[in-house]
């Protein structure tokens, strides 16, 4: 007998019991359905967490002293000063990059008039907004000149200026307290709004980094070291050029532990999507509980179709029908209702991850990888399920079939 003649009546069976064959395919098909939704989230997630941090610069570099703690045992205060301004200005010769800035930062009041802000203060270079990809909406970044000069200058974000000057009034020109040092607002940094980790990227003061070191926070060391890789290929290499530029302004030699930390945004990126991945895995092993349900429904409604069709198996096993093809005919008809319910699970799926991200906001991306292996899986599930019933079905004895009632 022809494929194509089982394929019809495997339809023709499944079309006979149409409620039957959709409750049974009801498991496949929330299982398919849940799969596709929450690999659509995962994939939304490390997609939003990648632009995320790419917004803050591709090719940024983050350089902190070495860590509180290590190995259970706290270090002591130093190892948390052991970035200096001759860090900054050796690294300003690095090959691999282009754009270095020395940070530190306090946090206070920002006063204006009646109005006040608690916000930060960030002590910078000219250069950090280049690394940063942030622009000037209005007024100027300060220069080197205000740099050497310790000039007491801002340039504020928008949620700042929102907040101290409710009014509309124009901030550039106006002098803003912070603590007890008054500072001259020279410029208006364009809104970034919020990020996807719940920090709002416009609630921020810069200043020149000479002015914060010796005005505010009276310190001679800097906090950490922003810096940008000549471009995203080479950040690894620009890596090394500053373990290696650092490890030789500190002094530490072969076998030393480092004093300080390089994080690259790559490195950033990873950890991240990583965790996503996890939470994302977890979360496709609790939906699969549907398909392995669906999988049982399908094993048990093949049970009963070889119940009720023992007669019809007498007879053609009579007539001379071999067992392969009444095992193939059944299985056929198991993996038709598997893969059935996977596409109406996949539409149910696709309409999900849509509603998820049109009404609760959450990014989501669906890839061709999740729908090949839903199909794979719906495949897998009418085999595996749908052997057992068949090859019961494939040994009956024509005989005892035919006297069956």
């Amino acid at each position: 007998m022809r494929v194509s003649n089982l394929y019809k009546i495997a339809w023709r069976a499944i079309l006979l019991n149409k409620t039957r064959s959709l409750l049974t395919m009801l498991g496949i098909i929330i299982g398919v359905g849940s799969v596709i939704a929450m690999l659509a989230i995962g994939e939304g997630s490390k997609a939003s967490i990648r632009e995320e941090i790419s917004a803050m610069g591709s090719n940024m570099l983050n350089i902190r002293p070495g860590s509180g703690v290590r190995g259970g045992v706290r270090m002591d205060a130093s190892s948390m000063r052991s970035l200096t301004l001759e860090d900054y200005e050796a690294l300003q010769d690095a090959e691999y990059l282009s754009a270095v800035s020395p940070q530190v930062n306090s946090s206070g009041q920002a006063i204006y008039g009646a109005n006040n802000w608690p916000t930060s203060v960030y002590g910078v270079s000219a250069e950090y907004i280049d690394i940063r990809n942030i622009s000037v909406l209005e007024g100027s970044m300060f220069t080197q000149h205000h740099i050497d000069t310790y000039a007491k200058v801002l340039v504020i974000g928008q949620t700042v200026v929102d907040n101290l000057f409710p009014d509309g009034e124009d901030p550039i020109g106006k002098t803003i307290r912070f603590g007890k040092t008054p500072f001259k607002v020279i410029g208006v940094l364009s809104e970034k709004g919020e990020s996807n980790f719940g920090q709002d990227q416009d609630d921020v003061m810069l200043s020149p980094y000479t002015t914060v070191m010796k005005r505010v926070l009276a310190q001679d060391y800097i906090q950490s070291i922003t810096a940008s890789a000549v471009s995203e290929e080479l950040a690894e290499e620009a890596v090394a050029e500053v373990q290696t530029i650092l490890r030789n302004q500190h002094n530490i030699s072969a076998g030393m532990d480092d004093d300080f930390n390089v994080f690259s945004m790559d490195e950033l990126i990873d950890t991240f999507s990583s965790t996503s991945e996890m939470l994302t895995y977890l979360l496709v092993a609790i939906a699969s509980i549907s398909l392995l349900i669906g999988g049982i429904g399908i094993m048990n409604i093949m049970y009963v179709s070889v119940k009720e069709r023992t007669r019809e198996i007498g007879l053609r096993l009579a007539v001379g029908a071999k067992g392969a093809i009444i095992l193939l005919q059944f299985l056929i008809e198991s993996v038709l209702l598997s893969f059935t319910g996977g596409i109406i699970g996949v539409g149910l799926g696709y309409a999900a991850a849509y509603g998820i991200e049109a009404f609760l906001y959450w990014p989501t991306v669906i890839t061709s990888s999740s729908i090949i292996l839903s199909f794979a899986v719906c495949a897998f599930t009418g085999i595996f399920f749908g052997w057992y019933p068949a090859r019961k079905a494939s040994e009956l004895d024509p005989l005892a079939a035919l006297r069956y009632e």
